[in-house]
């Protein structure tokens, strides 16, 4: 009957892992692991040319773990988090 009135479940795809768009420095890391967060919430902040990019969660979720430390030097689609 579900699928007769057009309401069929729909797939949630959860993102794992959060990607350094451009290569860059992590001038601040916003959260710790273990961190719930919702989406749009700003996860680190990462300039590149000059400009500060804050990277923000794509949905809820927890930060599994963190691969990067405030400082350093990203390259790009480098995993910087982990998300749960």
């Amino acid at each position: 009957m579900v699928d007769r009135l057009g309401l069929a479940k729909h797939t949630i795809t959860k993102i794992k892992e959060i990607k350094a768009p451009m290569p860059g420095l992590v001038l601040e890391i916003s959260v710790k692991e273990g961190d719930t967060v919702e989406k749009g919430q700003s996860l680190l902040i990462l300039e590149a040319m000059k400009m500060e990019n804050v990277l923000k969660s794509p949905g809820d979720g927890v930060v599994k773990r963190i691969f990067v430390d405030k400082g350093r030097p990203v390259d790009k689609n480098q995993i910087l988090l982990e998300m749960d």
